[in-house]
């Protein structure tokens, strides 16, 4: 057994601001400030951008609610109306199911052309106003 003097030198510990050889600040570095949110939420301009978004996304949430519960409703409590064989074995209730995904991708694709045309240019130009730098 070697003694303690053949052992090799072992370098002391690191201190502890330097766990993992970090040695900078997780701070951002100095930049411009971000812009006051609390103002941007009061100016007719922010108030206008979420009514146009609302005139959208309430009216949809709300048809495709109705329709999902109507689903579900005829499902649930008429099962020999949803059973009516339409061509072959597909029925009113497969067409139904499938027109659940169908609508959804309906909507998604309708919002993101509604954003496009009339809340993504509106965004930019009050981020624009704000900051003064065009967000792209």
């Amino acid at each position: 057994m070697p003694n303690a003097t053949h052992l090799p030198q072992v370098p002391p510990a690191a201190p502890a601001a330097t766990f993992g050889q970090i040695d900078k600040s997780a701070a951002r570095p100095a930049g411009p400030p971000p812009p006051d949110y609390a103002e941007i939420a009061q100016r007719p301009e922010f108030h206008e951008l979420r009514s146009r978004l609302r005139r959208f996304v309430f009216p949809m949430s709300a048809a495709f609610l109705i329709w999902y519960l109507g689903y579900v409703v005829l499902a649930a409590y008429l099962p020999e109306f949803m059973s009516i064989r339409l061509i072959g074995e597909i029925n009113i209730g497969l067409v139904m199911g499938v027109g659940q995904f169908a609508t959804t991708i309906l909507i998604i694709v309708l919002y993101l052309r509604y954003a496009a045309r009339h809340v993504d240019p509106r965004v930019r130009a009050l981020y624009l106003d704000v900051t003064g730098e065009d967000p792209r």
